[in-house]
């Protein structure tokens, strides 16, 4: 037996703020088992009955979704993910590095995400979209309709009577989408990846989407095609952190801009959710121009949640350790109690996040037997970061996922956390490539970044012409290629042109790697939540100033490829092993936990380290204790019952 009390002391704190982040719905999904659905159930339906009304009549709606930090605006949407997929298609989009960009950003993150598999499907949901057209129910032709390309678009030209932007070459991609070989070309030309003459060939399409104008006109293709099948869910998150106006306010007005040209010209089939902070929301709000406000169909307000609510959000935290206790807890919440959320919220009302904080300090103090004066930050932060970390590396599978304009204002953003004080953000070139560049001072040197993805190998020329140019006008000291994709042959000028000027000193090429990305696309996640005060860790809601102060201190970049390659950071001199790594992790858990069982670390550090087995890790741990790094309070009790503390100094 059991009781609660030991299984609370060696169990991972149930209320432990790792996890307490916003994000894309599609990458950070929340567990079901977690989910309170007494919560916000009533915001809950009302989208669900817009979502019904664009489902009966196919005309496009506009929700304005509002809530505090805290209220669990991004944990709402994946609820109505997770809710309603097989009902809808949902597509998450994230906020745009430059409204020049916007129509292109918002097709591409739609593509993005309709490539996604929901769960318990086996395909994605582009070609699950597709399959539920109406012309693969015709099932007398449909082995024709699938072996003839002109006979597939032409049924497809029947079936809509609205004109189709670029009907004939938008079809046949979505024809090349039910080729295996075809599928990723197909998919990368809808996202607007500005493609190689070959590779248009092969889709037998003239140009790739490349202007805000076509992007526009493909989205509402998505639209139009899907009025016989399933509405489409475009959910804008993190829109705090979209550029601002000069005097420092959100700049919602393109936003604003988009959203009436989807009711002017009359788009179908979209449900519009824009997820605002409240403050930011009121203070837009008033200043709307009535139009701009007419086309919004409904406002949705996350309510505070009443401390029945908090009292059963802790219950499903604490329910899973309860199950394990012999004799079972008096009470459901056992060690909190309803006097503690009655003191600390005298209101009767609060938000999710203050309630689990609330919790997990309590708990932290009743497994240690002590207040808790002070925590690692830093500790708290690299467990952070690592499960960031992870989540990105399983997500992001290539380079060009992301396009040369977030990647280069990802590398921007890790720039200025680094204190580079001389980051200039204003790009090298005065032409149509400025979203591609930056610069910044390296001692006594001035130096150009250009980083192009971009197979197009037309638009790679152009672009090395334009280094050329900047070299001839002795604009920089050094100038540093970054790209992964192919760079042409000996017959190509652009080829011929990189030769001239990356392949010798002082200027370099580096080979951009998915490492890299991975590494900017994480802290993108964490700079996006901590702008807009979503990011806790440990006991902290971390600002972007103490987030970037967090990254220079914990040294989680100390192994960034790209950062050591523009010589921004040093080179780690010694790579750390597995074990290495291992190490550092249970150090980082124990801290966080201030006390855990000795089974409890080990399984962790297994599924964080499946490659090491567990006799490894207990002989780790041993050497961590004879080392001083760790203590084993009870050493003479058996495996099970072992709980491990960091050493007192």
């Amino acid at each position: 037996m059991t009781s609660i009390e030991k299984i609370l002391q060696q169990a991972i704190n149930p209320f432990d703020s790792v996890n307490f982040r916003p994000g894309n719905f599609w990458q950070e999904s929340q567990h079901g088992k977690l989910t309170v659905h007494s919560i916000h159930q009533t915001e809950i339906e009302k989208i669900t009955e817009t979502l019904d009304l664009v489902n009966g009549d196919r005309r496009t709606r506009t929700i304005l979704l509002c809530g505090d930090s805290g209220a669990g605006k991004s944990h709402l949407l994946d609820r109505l993910k997770q809710t309603l997929n097989r009902r809808a298609f949902f597509a998450y989009i994230g906020p745009w590095v430059d409204r020049n960009f916007l129509w292109r950003h918002i097709l591409r993150n739609t593509v993005d995400s309709l490539l996604k598999v929901p769960p318990g499907q086996q395909e994605s949901q582009l070609l699950i979209w597709l399959k539920s057209l109406s012309i693969f129910k015709e099932h007398r032709f449909l082995d024709k309709l699938l072996g003839d390309r002109k006979v597939f678009i032409r049924k497809l030209r029947e079936s809509y009577t609205a004109d189709l932007y670029n009907a004939n070459e938008f079809l046949g991609v979505l024809y090349d989408l039910l080729d295996g070989e075809k599928f990723l070309l197909a998919s990368d030309w809808l996202r607007g990846e500005n493609l190689d003459d070959d590779d248009l060939t092969r889709l037998r399409v003239r140009h790739p989407i490349e202007t805000e104008d076509a992007a526009q006109k493909i989205l509402a293709n998505f639209g139009q095609i899907s009025i016989d099948t399933f509405p489409i869910v475009l959910c804008f998150d993190n829109l705090d952190c979209i550029a601002g106006t000069t005097d420092g306010e959100t700049n919602l007005q393109y936003l604003l801009n988009f959203n009436s040209t989807l009711h002017n010209e009359k788009f179908k089939n979209f449900l519009i959710i824009f997820s605002l902070i409240t403050h930011t929301a009121h203070k837009y709000v008033n200043r709307m121009q009535p139009s701009d406000l007419a086309r919004v169909d409904r406002q949705v307000l996350l309510k505070p949640i009443t401390l029945n609510q908090a009292e059963f959000l802790y219950k499903t935290r604490l329910s899973s350790l309860h199950k394990r206790a012999n004799p079972k807890p008096k009470s459901p919440i056992f060690p909190l109690e309803r006097a503690i959320l009655e003191t600390s919220f005298p209101g009767g009302k609060t938000n999710p996040r203050n309630a689990l904080e609330v919790a997990r300090k309590l708990v932290l103090e009743y497994k240690t037997g002590r207040s808790i004066i002070s925590e690692d930050a830093i500790a708290a932060f690299r467990l952070v970061w690592l499960n960031a970390f992870d989540r990105t590396q399983k997500q992001v599978t290539r380079v060009r996922q992301f396009s040369s304009l977030e990647l280069v204002q990802m590398l921007k953003q890790a720039i200025l956390a680094l204190q580079i004080n001389d980051l200039n953000q204003r790009s090298l070139f005065l032409d149509r490539y400025t979203s591609s560049t930056l610069s910044y001072n390296c001692g006594d040197r001035k130096v150009g970044v250009v980083w192009i993805e971009e197979p197009n190998l037309n638009y790679f020329f152009y672009v090395m012409k334009s280094c050329q140019e900047i070299l001839d006008r002795d604009l920089y000291d050094r100038l540093i290629l970054i790209r992964a994709e192919k760079l042409g042959q000996a017959k190509n000028k652009g080829y011929q042109l990189y030769q001239r000027i990356f392949t010798k000193h002082p200027h370099i090429h580096i080979i951009s790697t998915l490492k890299s990305v991975c590494y900017l696309a994480t802290y993108q996640t964490l700079y996006r939540a901590s702008f807009a005060g979503e990011l806790v860790v440990g006991n902290q809601t971390l600002d972007v100033e103490r987030l970037e102060n967090l990254i220079r201190e914990s040294q989680v970049w100390q192994d960034f490829p790209l950062l050591q390659d523009l010589g921004l950071i040093k080179s780690n001199p010694r790579e750390l092993n597995i074990l290495d790594s291992a190490r550092e992790f249970l150090i980082n858990l124990v801290k966080t936990q201030q006390l855990i069982g000795r089974n409890t670390l080990i399984e962790n550090a297994i599924d964080r380290f499946p490659q090491i087995d567990r006799l490894d890790l207990n002989l780790l741990l041993d050497r961590m204790c004879e080392n001083n790094q760790i203590q084993i309070l009870d050493p003479n009790a058996s495996q099970d019952e072992q709980l491990i503390c960091i050493m007192s100094s």
